[in-house]
């Protein structure tokens, strides 16, 4: 109840215009009351009428009524004052330094709410009250707040500028319009705002069909992804299945072709351990046999030697030698020799049906045949001819890029490119757009001083001027330099030189899966320059390499 009855006494004591405790209090004749400032400024600007009125009950007085100060209102609010009813505002409510101020507040000014086009003040929600109440400020225009304010007053006639000129597209005031500005084509500024509002909300469109459109082309090519990954997925699960049955059938092979030996070999050892046991047999009754003839040689009764003689001479059938058939130590080599010849069938089978497989955009090759041999004609060379465009990320500052992308100038001044971590800091080089895979053909017209025309790793090195940013000298781009009267190639910092009719055209030749690259020179016919013969491990980019001033290099258009 008694923070109620504060709260009463506060709204007693405050001022309906300023909105703050009464300072000087004065009370006007139909009792309400007001600071004595600000109750005169207000009939200040009725002075032309001679009719006052109250800005609360609107009662008009004539004429304009003596203020005298109200003691007994004052002590009140003195009071108050010494009580330390007058609460502050919260921290959060103070303007900051990056806050716009109210102009009205003293001390510790508040955060402006609105700002006035027509006062040229901001003003807190507590100071803007009379714009809301009081007629004389209602017609004004109020803006969120701005530091900006004095921008909309004439620098030559101190007026505010409600005028535009479209003649000279600048903001004027009414007494530009009639001097300086007199004749132009000139309009209220909110005519023109209205004209130029119909312009953005045509551009908004605009830009919300290029959103549609383009968040269409991002979900077309999200389908596209997944398709991708449906298609790898479902690639891998059926070669895995083909590996698998592959592998078991060896396996089985294998198991069968062991089974196989494990059974002849128990049937050859059968027979030999037979036949084995038959001469055991034999040499044993021999022995026995041999024995008993000592013992009758050794008879010294002819009688009886000549009586056991003839049934001990007998001799059983012996054992047919040449049922004994010796077998060489590696009995089982045709075996081996037989599994040995299809494994290298295999192996044939696999390298000349087998190559890496090559994916370029969404084509997957698989089991693809040898590679073809490297065309004769340059109409052989343009079926394989690709559309390349340069990457303007990767473009040295220097390089101008230009012809949509395709042609690039070496220019001084530097270009002001935005920082990106694929450009060539320390070189004037750049990479294509386009990734290169399997068989391409593409041709480089140029003109100046010399250029370098090159292939290369997309992780060769960006930053700084070490070679190892440098084409063709390091292990990750292959390099032809042309100039007016020779040219010379170089890979990993080692050069060739190379002979061959000047031409300001060069055609480069590369069928990445049998590692081949080739430079021509074009003119009325084609010439080899060089060839490399090599294993690319990573896709590669075409790149240029301009390093003087006004030297110019394009990929030409093909088709």
């Amino acid at each position: 109840m008694a923070q109620k009855g504060v709260q009463l006494g506060r709204e007693t004591i405050s001022c309906s215009i300023c909105l703050d405790l009464l300072k000087d209090p004065v009370t006007i004749p139909c009792g309400h009351s007001y600071c004595m400032n600000c109750i005169k400024g207000f009939w200040d600007g009725e002075d032309q009428r001679k009719i006052y009125s109250c800005p609360q009950c609107r009662q008009a007085f004539a004429p304009r009524p003596v203020l005298m100060k109200n003691t007994m209102l004052a002590d009140l609010v003195e009071q108050l004052k010494k009580t330390g009813l007058q609460a502050a505002p919260a921290d959060h409510c103070y303007a900051g330094p990056e806050d716009v101020a109210c102009d009205v507040c003293t001390g510790r000014k508040l955060k402006a709410f609105k700002s006035c086009l027509q006062c040229l003040i901001s003003y807190c929600e507590k100071h803007l009250q009379p714009h809301y109440h009081v007629g004389q400020f209602k017609k004004h225009k109020l803006v969120d707040p701005s530091e900006k304010l004095q921008e909309n007053i004439c620098s030559r006639h101190d007026e505010v500028m409600k005028m535009f000129c479209r003649t000279d597209q600048q903001s004027i005031c009414y007494l530009c319009s009639v001097e300086e500005h007199k004749g132009h084509d000139t309009v209220s500024a909110a005519a023109e705002r209205t004209e130029r509002q119909r312009e953005l909300e045509v551009s908004r469109q605009h830009i919300q069909q290029r959103i549609q459109d383009r968040e269409k082309d991002v979900k077309l090519l999200q389908q596209e992804v997944e398709a991708v990954n449906r298609s790898a997925d479902k690639a891998v699960e059926d070669s895995d299945k083909i590996f698998t049955e592959l592998i078991r059938l060896i396996q089985k092979r294998s198991s069968d072709v062991k089974q196989q030996i494990r059974s002849q070999q128990e049937t050859e050892v059968s027979r030999v351990k037979e036949l084995q046991e038959k001469l055991e047999q034999e040499i044993t009754e021999l022995k026995r046999k041999d024995a008993e003839l000592k013992k009758l040689s050794h008879t010294e009764d002819h009688n009886q030697f000549l009586l056991n003689y003839p049934s001990l001479s007998q001799l059983s059938a012996s054992t047919d030698s040449s049922s004994i058939n010796i077998r060489p130590l590696r009995y089982f080599e045709d075996v081996t020799a037989a599994v040995s010849e299809l494994r290298d069938q295999l192996q044939d089978i696999l390298r000349e049906k087998w190559t890496n497989i090559s994916l370029t955009g969404t084509d997957v090759d698989v089991l693809l045949p040898e590679p073809e041999p490297e065309p004769k004609t340059r109409a052989g060379f343009l079926r394989y001819s690709r559309e390349i465009t340069l990457d303007p990320n990767t473009a040295n500052t220097y390089l101008l890029l230009s012809d949509g992308n395709r042609k690039a100038t070496c220019m001084s001044p530097q270009q002001s490119y935005s920082r990106h971590p694929d450009r060539f800091t320390g070189w004037s080089q750049v990479l294509s757009r386009e990734s290169l895979t399997g068989r391409c053909y593409w041709e480089v017209e140029w003109r100046g001083k010399a250029v370098y025309v090159a292939v290369s790793y997309k992780n060769i090195s960006r930053a700084g001027s070490l070679y190892e940013c440098l084409f063709g000298f390091n292990d990750k781009s292959w390099m032809l330099y042309c100039d007016t009267n020779s040219y010379t190639f170089l890979f990993n910092n080692i050069s060739t030189r190379v002979s061959g009719p000047g031409s300001s055209r060069v055609g480069v030749y590369l069928d990445h899966r049998a590692g081949i690259l080739s430079f021509y020179s074009v003119s009325e016919t084609m010439t080899l320059l060089h060839r490399v013969q090599t294993t690319f491990t990573q896709p590669l980019y075409a790149g240029l390499g301009l390093y003087n001033v006004g030297v110019t290099a394009e990929f030409c258009k093909l088709k």
